[in-house]
């Protein structure tokens, strides 16, 4: 017969086999945190990470400030939003994939910049971007295609930076290739400015101005004593660039005027 104290160190043994065992059928069963895996299918795009090069890049073209609201479309890991919230800019990540959301929202937990970098699981094609003055994105060119009215219709002085992929007919105003730090093919940053809506008809100081728009190019021609001169032009935001003959005109878009310097 065993003895009370043998028995109760038995007891005792088996209750701990018991609880590790326990403890490790837990540990077996707990979820592995999750793991993008680049190719991995999205709403919209599959996911490929922008190079950490190209994200430079790419807010150095924008000119980020810290004055400035980014929204990154197809945040993915959340490296461009964490990035533009290292260099003070506040920034929101639009994510479809909830699993990546709470990935970036990791990431920038442990960067030290959750008060300056958000996330939301949402729709591109729901979501207002009016408040932004950065986007950035790394979509298709049929994404682009699709955004495209969305974006033009922000806020003129918006800008847009891409990585490697274009907008159809509206040209760059400026493209960066990446060649340090860049090894791929996506290694090539696009940059826009949102023009200003000008096509009409002014009257300027210098005569009768008439403007014809496609995205930031500008056609018409000036009319100033009898004389009809053709016009070629550019707008960045609300700033505008016109030559008339051997006329240089700088100045900007004010409500439906154009103020020239």
């Amino acid at each position: 017969m065993l003895s009370s104290a043998l028995l109760r160190s038995s007891v005792m043994a088996l209750a701990l086999s018991f609880g590790t065992t326990a403890a490790l059928a837990q540990a077996q069963r707990a979820p592995k945190p999750f793991e993008p895996e680049v190719g991995q299918a999205g709403k919209d795009v599959v996911w490929v990470p922008t190079p950490q090069a190209v994200v430079n890049k790419m807010l150095d073209l924008a000119k980020l400030t810290k004055d400035d609201f980014l929204i990154d479309l197809g945040s993915g890991d959340g490296r461009t939003v964490i990035t533009a919230a290292k260099r003070g800019a506040h920034a929101l990540g639009i994510e479809y994939n909830p699993d990546m959301v709470e990935l970036s929202k990791r990431n920038a937990q442990a960067a030290g910049v959750s008060s300056r970098a958000q996330f939301m699981k949402a729709d591109l094609f729901e979501t207002d971007f009016s408040k932004a003055t950065v986007i950035t994105m790394f979509l298709l060119p049929d994404i682009n295609l699709k955004l495209r009215p969305k974006l033009l219709a922000l806020k003129p002085g918006t800008r847009i930076v891409s990585n490697t992929f274009m907008m159809g007919e509206w040209q760059a105003d400026q493209a960066a290739n990446v060649n340090k730090g860049c090894d791929g093919s996506w290694c090539t940053a696009l940059f826009w400015i949102v023009p200003a809506k000008v096509s009409g008809a002014y009257k300027i100081p210098q005569g009768e101005l008439e403007l014809t728009q496609s995205f930031q190019f500008l056609k018409g021609t000036l009319t100033a004593g009898g004389k009809t001169l053709p016009v070629e032009g550019k707008l960045r935001g609300y700033e505008i660039f016109l030559w008339a003959g051997e006329q240089s005109l700088h100045g900007r878009v004010n409500g439906g005027a154009i103020e020239l310097d």
